[in-house]
């Protein structure tokens, strides 16, 4: 991440929306109490933080590739709460987690990072048990790469997705939509369950 995007990510505004996003996935996924999850891209842990206290996850793994966004997560969240979140400086290509073994996996603005976003699903799929749920919020390329933004923020330019490429390699990762709530030219919020 630039400083554009550290700016913007850690902002109230910010909270609120995952915390919009958090309560929707919550209403339509009616799935709770997990007993290990995790959460990719985790940020400053504003995300975590809610996770834990709408989904009622035991055990919450926390991982970011950005070390300046894992020592924000240690300051922000509480030495009570860091009792079950669990922090990890990870890559999203190399999960440090065993096959199969997350019952939930949480990514909010993560995918569109990542040059190989499709081994990036494969490796969520890796780590979730079968019947485990992706909750996951993307944005598109028409957001995040037109004429005002891509001076600002900093994003791979090759091989980006659009709803259509993300549900297709959903889909092909073993990850099939179940729910998502779609905006045109601007994101997706979604939830996908992996198959047994």
């Amino acid at each position: 991440m630039n400083w554009g995007e550290r700016l913007a990510v850690n902002t109230p505004v910010r909270v609120l929306q995952q915390r919009f996003e958090i309560n929707w996935m919550a209403k339509v996924c009616k799935a709770r109490g997990f007993r290990r999850a995790l959460e990719v891209g985790c940020g400053r842990g504003a995300g975590a933080r809610l996770i834990r206290k709408t989904f009622k996850t035991a055990e919450l793994h926390i991982t970011d590739f950005d070390i300046e966004m894992m020592r924000k997560a240690v300051h922000y969240l509480s030495r009570e709460e860091r009792q079950t979140i669990y922090l990890c400086a990870a890559d999203l290509l190399a999960l440090p987690y065993a096959a199969e073994s997350m019952d939930a996996v949480f990514g909010f603005g993560v995918l569109h990072h990542i040059p190989d976003w499709r081994a990036g699903l494969r490796e969520v799929t890796r780590v979730l048990r079968p019947g485990g749920f992706y909750f996951l919020e993307e944005l598109y390329p028409t957001l995040y790469q037109n004429v005002l933004t891509r001076h600002i923020l900093v994003h791979p330019s090759r091989d980006r997705f659009d709803g259509n490429d993300l549900r297709l390699a959903l889909k092909e990762a073993g990850l099939p939509l179940i729910a998502q709530w779609e905006v045109k030219y601007v994101g997706i919020l979604a939830i996908a369950k992996k198959m047994k």
